[in-house]
């Protein structure tokens, strides 16, 4: 290696708004609309009809944008069992020291832990944990910024024995955690709390407790206010690429277009087949490795 090359950081994370070097997607082969949560029964009971060409067209353009910013993409190999494996973000988190297999709540989610252990074992990925105590998903883990972790605990999804065994992960390395009540109809707390840019967070405030929104202003961070309304359009669940870039979705016009008022890049990829069934460009998607903010 000559002088002065860039050396990669280990796989993981210590924030969510970082230079992302590596993403877990999942292809969308075996994706299907399931009542698994409020959204997701309420476009079934609409009588909307699920597409499956545009679900894996419009899954395409995502991994095009992702391509497109410089970062490398992984994939989970599909399972026909695992219909909601698409949503990446649940079955592992990238965490400072390396990933966390967790724990599914809902039986037709369960056994992604499967695939997402082989990746890792596949790719020679150290395993940091793996949830055993209680559920925990990784869409109610947020990694704000070094040293401070935000745990959604709905119950439906998380509940406190696998929300708290995951505190303790982090407590041992002398992170802040707060372990957040969510309510349930709001599947996991990153529909409701987004981080985009350093000390820049999206927010659902009407729904999000008071408290949790002063600890984020407490901590410097400027909250992007998003409608409840567009909070079930998966209008808070943005993924930061880093470098003040994000990928939202084609429909969160109003988070889009107050990222853009601040000189922030917003890839938009129409993601509607997903965030239909309940998810959004965040909940796709699992950051393999970001280059660290703390030395």
């Amino acid at each position: 290696m000559s002088a002065g090359a860039d050396v990669a950081p280990p796989w993981g994370a210590d924030s969510e708004y970082a230079a992302l070097l590596d993403v877990l997607l999942c292809p969308p082969d075996n994706f299907g609309w399931l009542r698994t949560s409020v959204i997701s029964k309420a476009t079934l009971d609409s009588g909307r009809v699920f597409e499956p060409e545009t679900a894996r067209g419009q899954h395409a353009e995502m991994v095009a944008a992702y391509e497109g910013a410089g970062v490398n993409v992984h994939f989970l190999e599909a399972d026909p069992h695992l219909p909601y494996q698409v949503f990446a973000r649940d079955s592992s988190i990238a965490t400072p020291a390396g990933p966390v297999v967790t724990q599914l709540a809902q039986p037709w989610r369960r056994g992604e832990y499967a695939p997402v252990i082989d990746f890792y074992q596949r790719h020679e990925i150290p395993i940091h944990a793996m949830i055993t105590a209680g559920t925990l998903e990784g869409g109610d883990v947020i990694i704000v910024e070094p040293g401070k972790v935000l745990i959604g605990n709905g119950e439906e999804r998380t509940d406190q024995a696998g929300a708290g065994q995951l505190a303790r992960i982090f407590e041992a390395s002398d992170w802040e955690v707060r372990i957040e009540p969510i309510p349930g109809h709001f599947v996991h707390i990153d529909v409701l709390v987004s981080i985009l840019a350093p000390k820049l967070a999206a927010v659902c405030v009407e729904a999000a407790s008071g408290g949790l929104v002063r600890w984020l202003e407490a901590a410097g961070f400027e909250i992007l206010d998003v409608s409840v309304e567009d909070a079930f359009g998966l209008g808070v669940n943005a993924i930061s690429l880093g470098r003040e870039r994000v990928i939202s979705t084609r429909r969160s016009e109003d988070l889009n277009a107050q990222l853009r008022a601040r000189g922030l890049e917003v890839l938009d990829p129409d993601l509607e087949m997903f965030t239909l069934g309940g998810g959004g460009a965040h909940c796709l998607a699992q950051p393999l490795r970001r280059k660290r903010v703390a030395a």
